[in-house]
């Protein structure tokens, strides 16, 4: 009888042969003598259709089938050392089957099938498309080169808080200055300008115009707006056109400075008590709200009542207004401002890229675009339900 110490060497020794064994295997190349197939020629199966062929193997890739190669055929599968399955077509017409080549300069395992299959193509010829130049795509791609330099909408971009709130106090001004007469018109130009830009910036030819957009703007842009999507300037311009000319112009100011206060504060107040969980809203109402807080919409609300309070208190009204009526139209104003960006959700609603197999322009719901239209909105009907004119005279210089 054998000892335990004996039966367990041999079965060391009888492991450390089979490992070897096995990783040999792994390591000689397929031209090797010890596992050539008993034939010289083989190839992967390449067969579609044939009534004498049930069924294709689940390893054979049915993209490089061909319909003429070995219809009718058979095949045989023959199976060798390492894990290498061979198939070799019987009978069949359309397909002359070579032994695999074997490039010395590159190291080829057992693992490693290389399969040629000369087939005569009749009457078909493929024609490649054409291809642009390397200098051509890395032009064709600057956008998203410069995408990648970019923040995303969830990073703290304080330079452009700070320049959406200066627009917003420009146009205004030119808004209170410039009769409705001729600013409704100059801003329709400059939408429609910036329309035309960002329905062709993308194109091919006209990559020029994302490098100028990127120099002038710098940081200010956001990732999104560089990788497809259109900047926010056209819906910027867009709230203002409109608002512009469905309001009085009082209460087309005073939106136009909702949006210049409300969005900015709104969502960095948002950004900095995000951690605070009962605040914050999910997915929200159908939408409405969604990833957005409770607290960010306070606070950009809060925000507008001074600037609000300064605007009408320096306003002409032609008869007495108590203090109370000032701060609550103020604060009303400023609560409008936060709802109509609190209503917009992240990320926004886009359009789909096919409507009806049609492509459209990657359109979306935009707070540049809400916050003035209903700010104005709800200016109009506080004014109403404080017994003040819509046609309100605001200061000459409005805070002066």
């Amino acid at each position: 009888m054998q000892s335990p110490s004996l039966k367990c060497t041999l079965w060391l020794v009888l492991l450390l042969h089979t490992s070897v064994e096995s990783s040999s295997w792994q390591r000689r190349p397929l031209g090797h003598p010890s596992i050539q197939p008993r034939q010289s020629s083989y190839t992967y199966l390449q067969v579609r259709g044939g009534d004498e062929i049930p069924k294709v193997p689940e390893d054979v890739n049915p993209r490089i089938l061909h319909p003429d190669v070995s219809r009718g055929g058979s095949t045989k599968a023959e199976r060798y050392p390492g894990g290498v399955t061979i198939y070799t077509p019987i009978g069949g017409t359309s397909a002359t089957v070579t032994a695999p080549k074997i490039d010395t300069d590159i190291a080829t395992t057992s693992d490693s099938v290389i399969t040629t299959i000369e087939t005569e193509i009749a009457e078909t010829e493929i024609v490649p498309e054409a291809k642009l130049s390397k200098k051509e795509k890395k032009k064709h791609k600057k956008h998203k080169q410069i995408a990648k330099k970019l923040k995303s909408r969830n990073a703290t971009n304080f330079r452009r808080k700070v320049l959406h709130a200066c627009f917003g106090f420009f146009f205004a001004g030119l808004n209170h200055f410039i009769p409705k007469a001729k600013f409704v018109p100059g801003m329709v130009v400059l939408t429609t300008g910036c329309l035309t830009m960002e329905l062709l910036r993308y194109r091919k030819g006209f990559g020029w115009m994302n490098e100028v957009l990127h120099k002038v703007l710098g940081s200010s842009l956001r990732k999104h707006e560089m990788d497809g999507k259109f900047t926010g300037s056209f819906y910027y311009f867009l709230g203002v056109t409109v608002t512009a000319a469905l309001y009085p112009t009082s209460c087309a100011t005073l939106g136009i400075c909702q949006l210049a206060i409300a969005d900015p504060t709104a969502s960095y107040f948002g950004r900095q008590t995000r951690h605070i969980y009962w605040s914050r809203i999910e997915n929200g109402l159908g939408g409405f709200g969604r990833n957005k807080g409770m607290l960010g919409f306070l606070g950009g609300a809060i925000a507008c009542v001074p600037m609000n309070y300064r605007l009408l208190s320096l306003a002409k009204f032609g008869h007495a207004v108590t203090r109370t009526n000032l701060l609550t139209a103020s604060f009303a104003l400023g609560l409008a401002g936060a709802f109509a960006d609190l209503a917009v959700p992240t990320p926004t609603l886009t359009l789909p890229k096919r409507i009806r197999g049609v492509r459209v322009p990657p359109f979306h719901v935009d707070d540049n675009l809400v916050v003035p239209v209903f700010a104005g909105y709800a200016c109009k009907k506080i004014f109403e339900a404080l017994q003040w004119s819509a046609d309100l005279d605001l200061a000459k210089f409005l805070v002066i």
